[in-house]
């Protein structure tokens, strides 16, 4: 408790920051909800065959789950891409369903005889609903916006992933460092957050029994507060962007945080230009269609990567015919491949360091024959990709008793030191190797292609900004294995802060 005190303390600015964003995406989408979902509980509490279909859309874009939602969002033009804008789309889909549904039965639910009453003393349908029907039904709707809410503030920590900010950055950079710090550190503000919006509606869901207008009126107002708020938010991207601010991306694990601080840095230092950071997206996939989209200007990519889960391209096993296929398809498609940073960063197949040592395990050859009695252990991506995990098996026989279990990547270094699985594929660069005394086997028959690390950029913006191309590259060769190694060990071990890792390594090597 102490410790998460004193990071609370010693990133307070920060943590007021992404507490503040992560207030604006949950009140800003929850209230545009109401204003679509409330007229159209009305419409459909009007016209029953209308309401199942209305309620099976909604039903069904409730089961998607939200990780995928952001996914299928990114390459949609104006309402896509990576930032808050699409972030608020999704939690507006969320909380559709629960407000429309409440509508509904909220109005159904008015006793007849009181419709009735009120068209013997001559209202009209539109005066029948708005000083009967909705003052009676708000309770209900109500109800359903709590519900919508509660939602939203648990799918905001998810909106994360897209760098759409938010509580969720501190959970994300807590499980790629894996520290329990950092993750609490957002995860306890935004439980807390859903219990005070909870008790506050249920609060307010009270009080409209007995002061149903004036009710009516202040959720309006506010309505139009957080709306206009909500928009300031999601055209906060495009006023960096003409603010001249260079946006750089990073992954959702350690040395990509690393690597994506270690841009942003010789950008403000080297090229003076204002740096965006849009750091822990969540993949190659969010990160590479973000470049293509320009909501990113650059990040890093590895040559393999880009070779095999980019463009889908056949394994290569030669460094410079990777680098330079990869570099002319990515120039075919508006965007640079700049030099590399000067490490390797391949696939390690890891075993717990006592277990090679007691059984000599040495090569990957040596642990697929013992693993027939083992447990495998991999992150998402190495078990879709094309060289990953069904390759890997090919190319060594292995047969394992049962499926790997599929879990994040940096949590399967822990799960293999705690004895859960006996083998994983880790970075060769992770510092946690070192930390939780692993072994990296060899790869003996020369599975895995070469991973160089490599800034990749827009072209347009390094037209633009020449002294970028220069800043950029005066990193190449500067980074080595054992460098990152330190950096990551820095980071994942001794829970130091990126920002500071960075800079130290930065005045090691003027």
């Amino acid at each position: 408790m102490t410790r998460l005190l004193s990071f609370w303390l010693s990133h307070r600015a920060e943590l007021a920051s992404l507490f503040g964003q992560h207030v604006l995406l949950v009140a800003g989408s929850t209230f545009v909800a109401v204003a679509i979902g409330v007229p159209l509980g009305i419409f459909s509490a009007r016209r029953p065959r209308m309401a199942s279909p209305l309620m099976a859309v909604a039903s069904i874009v409730q089961t998607i789950p939200s990780l995928a939602m952001f996914g299928f969002l990114l390459p949609v033009p104006f309402i896509g891409g990576v930032g808050a804008r699409a972030a608020l789309v999704v939690l507006i889909l969320y909380g559709l369903l629960p407000i429309v549904r409440t509508t509904i039965a909220g109005l159904r639910g008015i006793d007849p005889a009181i419709r009735e009453a009120g068209v013997a003393m001559g209202m009209t349908a539109g005066e029948l609903l708005r000083q009967v029907e909705l003052p009676l039904a708000l309770p209900s709707i109500v109800a359903g916006i709590r519900v919508a809410a509660v939602v939203g503030v648990g799918s905001a920590t998810i909106a994360a992933a897209i760098g759409a900010g938010g509580l969720g950055e501190y959970i994300y950079r807590g499980l790629s460092m894996v520290d329990t710090t950092v993750i609490l550190a957002g995860a306890i503000p935004a439980a807390v957050l859903a219990l005070v919006v909870d008790g506050s509606l249920l609060w307010l869901e009270k009080q409209l029994s007995s002061r149903r207008r004036s009710s009516s009126r202040r959720v309006v107002a506010t309505t139009a507060a957080v709306i206009l708020a909500a928009v300031m938010v999601a055209s906060a991207s495009a006023a960096r962007r003409a603010s001249g601010a260079i946006v750089v991306g990073s992954k959702n694990f350690t040395e990509q945080l690393v690597l994506g601080e270690l841009l942003a840095q010789t950008i403000e230092r080297d090229a003076g230009l204002p740096v965006d950071r849009r750091l822990n997206l969540g993949g190659t996939l969010i990160c590479d269609q973000a470049l293509i989209t320009g909501d990113i200007d650059v990040y890093v990519e590895y040559t393999g990567t880009a070779l095999t889960a980019v463009f889908h391209q056949p394994v290569s096993n030669d460094s410079s015919a990777v680098f330079d296929t990869v570099r002319a398809l990515y120039a075919k498609t508006g965007r640079t491949l700049l030099p590399p940073l000067g490490f390797n960063n391949t696939f390690a197949i890891l075993v717990r360091g006592d277990e090679a040592r007691s059984r000599g395990l040495r090569t990957v050859d040596d642990a697929a024959r013992e693993s027939g009695h083992w447990k495998a252990g991999f992150g998402y991506e190495f078990v879709e990709r094309p060289d990953g995990y069904d390759g890997l098996a090919k190319a060594y026989g292995m047969r394992f008793p049962e499926a790997p279990r599929v879990m994040d990547l940096t949590l399967s270094y822990r799960a293999l030191a705690a004895g859960q699985v006996d083998m994983i594929a880790g970075d060769a660069t992770a510092g946690l190797i070192k930390g939780l005394d692993l072994f990296q086997l060899e790869d003996n028959r020369h599975y895995f292609p070469p991973y160089d690390a490599a800034a990749v950029a827009r072209a347009a913006t390094l037209l633009r900004y020449p002294q970028l191309r220069t800043a950029l590259e005066k990193l190449s060769g500067r980074v080595s294995a054992a460098d990152m190694r330190a950096m990551n060990y820095a980071a994942d071990v001794e829970h130091r802060d990126v920002p500071v890792i960075v800079r130290e390594f930065l005045a090691r090597t003027r």
